[in-house]
């Protein structure tokens, strides 16, 4: 495997972070995740500008300049046999603060840390979007957004892991998380949409989530069917009396949610309105992907 270091690509037996690095010491960086449908990157460019949001975010300069990424994931994917026919390419882009002395002051570290791995995607089972996956509410809140804003895709997922443990205890896909005031925010991983009365409702960003990307195209996508589209603040009652219920993230997709807490959703079964918002995201999804760079 070829992973992309500090301007360099090297295998993977090379691919060796100090000890002293502040990503691993405290936390400190911010990652993104890219798919490709065979050689073209998914979103590609929102997801350049996402990473570079949150770098401006906690004060870190991204050492590559915008315009060199696409000739870097583009590279990173041949090296590693995948963005093509037969292999979709997952991609996971890692900046942190650098190495440096121990301690928090981030002036510490001279220079940012970068890493690119591209390794083949392995989508969710087919049956789980036969069927729909099961979720549960956790115990564990997420976190105050005026504490750390979600809006920052930080290397720190201890929230999330926390709620993810909770899942599997349950033999669950996954877990929905609150936030301070009791209302839905997101999954550990993947945003949370609900159907009412035909109604396609997500929590707001308000409510302290991460703007997802699949989430903003689904959104484009219900406008373009004249679904009608509410973001807003909902209880898990509201949760539980859904007609229909999915996630939404990269790598998934849509993904139909069927039961949560152990209570069917709708009638246990992916609904319609899932089931349309599926068909066209699979038909447009051409549309919001980037061709390789041109050499």
């Amino acid at each position: 495997m070829w992973i992309y270091l500090n301007n360099k690509f090297v295998t993977d037996e090379e691919a060796v972070v100090s000890v002293f690095d502040h990503g691993f010491l405290y936390g400190d960086g911010i990652f993104e995740t890219i798919r490709s449908y065979g050689p073209r990157t998914f979103m590609r460019d929102e997801h350049l500008s996402r990473l570079l949001r949150s770098a401006e975010a906690i004060g870190l300069t991204i050492p590559i300049p915008l315009e060199n990424w696409p000739g870097i994931l583009h590279e990173a994917m041949t090296r590693n046999e995948v963005g093509t026919d037969l292999h979709d390419a997952y991609l996971r882009i890692t900046v942190t603060r650098g190495v440096g002395d121990i301690g928090l002051d981030p002036a510490l570290c001279s220079s940012p840390t970068v890493v690119v791995m591209a390794k083949p995607l392995v989508p969710p089972a087919p049956q789980l979007y036969e069927a729909g996956v099961a979720l549960i509410v956790a115990s564990t809140k997420r976190n105050l957004p005026s504490a750390l804003s979600p809006q920052v895709k930080t290397t720190n997922f201890l929230n999330s892991i926390q709620a993810k443990r909770e899942a599997i205890a349950a033999g669950t896909f996954d877990s929905i998380l609150l936030n301070w005031e009791q209302h839905l925010t997101e999954c550990t991983v993947s945003n949370v949409f609900l159907v009412m009365d035909g109604k396609l409702q997500t929590p707001s960003l308000a409510c302290g989530l991460l703007d997802g990307i699949t989430r903003m195209v689904v959104l484009r996508l219900a406008e373009e069917l004249n679904i009608h589209v509410e973001e807003g603040r909902y209880t898990v009652d509201q949760l539980y009396r859904a007609d229909e219920c999915f996630l939404t993230n990269t790598s998934m997709e849509i993904m139909p949610v069927t039961s949560v807490d152990h209570r069917p959703v709708g009638n246990g079964k992916p609904g319609p309105v899932t089931q349309r918002l599926t068909e066209q995201f699979v038909t447009v999804r051409d549309r919001f992907s980037d061709d390789p760079p041109r050499r």
